[in-house]
């Protein structure tokens, strides 16, 4: 039996289940397509690209490691599949579940039919907590625990020789700067997740929402996990075991950080089955009341500013410009920028989400449209967040070290006026000149949406408040653990709550 192993974000060997099943056959073709039509998605970028094809060559280090090889084919997934297939004639197909954006999903099914009319068996597994054809949410977090607790799959001893041919891989991408980008492949995920557990997670807790100390403080893996150069079960059982060896031991911070970790990794998953129970919502509002209520076509003016860190609000456009250097911010401020542009600017979640996919090395889309959905209010069962980026910077930012890197031309502004330049009598130096004016009143705009946004929720149906319960609202107890709740749900959880973090 030939067997095609087909890679997807699954850039590994070792607790690979695709891999172990795929081993067992006489012949194993590793397979990985890079897409160009996929790469030129308003949600992809250059940074991502890079990382994708650094962890590439890494994985192809460790199947030469095994007797074989990753064969690299450029085109249609079709295509190249059917091209394979008068080459090799496999009978079985294998790969992981994906759950991805809807163009992966349409080619998938796309995929599924050509393999059907060729008789080709596709076998696809679960690599995480993400259950398909879920009915819902009742008993879905014994579903997902269950899997993080079986034992890891052990990375095959050899596999058969595979001297297919691949393509080169083509620069696919526009140039996107991105100087400070975290390196892919699974030697730089294992070394983040052993600093994390050994030494920088200690402060993890308290630090994960400062936009300096987060960015060493919080483990980094987003990307890694995103790509599957290392799964989530692996950091589970990883931090389980750390968990263990500090148990009992001084109060010095790495019990509770650890903890707080492993409820991060949860919410990952369950983010994650957002998408997977409901494809839909990287396009439409997940409470369908709340469709139209911005609108489709933005402020273009507006937009940009946000997109450039040229609002003329310090810390705001500190992170922004931050995110595009670096393809990286901690939970707190993507949540933040995120409720800025939807509240205070008025932008629709789909004008300003491709942008940050894009920005964001660690892209995962069923993490991020969910919360993008999440802190732009049209979930219908979050509390709405309407974050002031003023109190922000002064919160997470006190000493303006953060701010004063990312928007230098604030360089003369005193501390006491570094997040609001405007109130101080030197502005009409640098404001309107080298750095912008605000381009709105911060005080105005949140009033003005927070009576926009509640006079919307008072008029909701309730019926499609309650669908969104049933299928996509958190189970968990009153100690903040999911559970097996079985009991019929009547409203909202608190475990749900716009102030949640998924900082990894």
């Amino acid at each position: 039996m030939t067997t095609v192993l087909w890679f997807k974000r699954d850039l590994r060997i070792h607790d690979h289940p695709a891999l172990a099943l795929a081993a067992r056959d006489a012949r194993v073709v590793p397979l990985y397509i890079v897409e160009p039509e996929y790469w030129a998605l308003p949600d992809t970028s250059g940074r991502q690209f890079a990382f994708l094809q650094e962890s590439l060559a890494v994985l192809q280090t460790a199947l030469r490691g095994l007797g074989s090889d990753l064969v690299v084919r450029v085109g249609d997934a079709v295509q190249e599949f059917e091209d394979l297939y008068q080459t090799v004639k496999f009978d079985h197909l294998v790969s992981h579940e994906e759950t991805g954006n809807a163009w992966t999903f349409a080619r998938d099914k796309r995929v599924a039919a050509w393999a059907r009319g060729q008789g080709v068996r596709w076998t696809e597994l679960p690599q995480s907590g993400v259950v398909r054809r879920l009915h819902g949410r009742d008993g879905w977090a014994g579903q997902r625990n269950a899997f993080m607790a079986h034992a890891q799959i052990e990375a095959p001893k050899a596999l058969p020789p595979c001297d297919l041919p691949s393509d080169p891989i083509p620069k696919l991408c526009a140039p996107d700067p991105c100087a400070d980008r975290q390196p892919g492949g699974r030697d730089h995920a294992l070394s983040l997740l052993g600093g994390f557990l050994t030494e920088r997670g200690q402060t993890y807790r308290r630090a994960m929402s400062s936009p300096l100390d987060g960015a060493t403080a919080c483990s980094r893996l987003s990307p890694h996990l995103a790509l599957g150069t290392i799964t989530v079960r692996e950091v589970v059982q990883a931090t389980a075991a750390r968990q263990r060896e500090v148990r009992g031991g001084p109060r010095d911070g790495w019990s509770g950080s650890l903890k707080s970790f492993q409820s991060r990794l949860a919410w990952r998953d369950h983010f994650m089955q957002k998408l997977e129970d409901e494809p839909e919502l990287e396009h439409r509002s997940l409470h369908r009341a709340y469709e139209g209520m911005r609108p489709r076509e933005p402020d273009h003016s507006r937009l940009s500013a946000w997109e450039n860190g040229e609002t003329g609000l310090p810390f705001l456009d500190a992170c922004m410009r931050s995110l595009r250097a670096t393809g990286w911010l901690n939970f707190r401020m993507r949540a933040m920028v995120v409720s800025v542009a939807s509240y205070h600017l008025w932008l629709d979640w789909r004008s300003t989400g491709p942008h940050l996919a894009r920005m964001f090395t660690d892209y995962e889309p069923g993490i991020h449209w969910s919360q993008m959905q999440m802190q732009a209010g049209t979930t219908g069962i979050n509390t709405p967040r309407i974050y002031n980026p003023i109190k922000q910077g002064t919160d997470q930012d006190p000493t303006g070290t953060f701010t004063r890197r990312w928007v230098p031309e604030l360089a003369d502004v005193p501390d006491t006026h570094l997040q609001t330049p405007w109130t101080w009598d030197g502005a009409g130096r640098v404001l309107g000149r080298h750095y912008p004016e605000p381009i709105i009143d911060v005080p105005a705009a949140a009033r003005a949406a927070r009576d926009r946004i509640f006079a919307m929720r008072r008029t909701v149906d309730c019926t499609e408040t309650e669908r969104v319960i049933q299928k996509h609202a958190s189970r968990k107890d009153s100690a903040g653990h999911f559970v097996n709740d079985r009991a019929p749900r009547r409203r909202a959880s608190k475990s749900d709550d716009g102030q949640l973090r998924l900082d990894l």
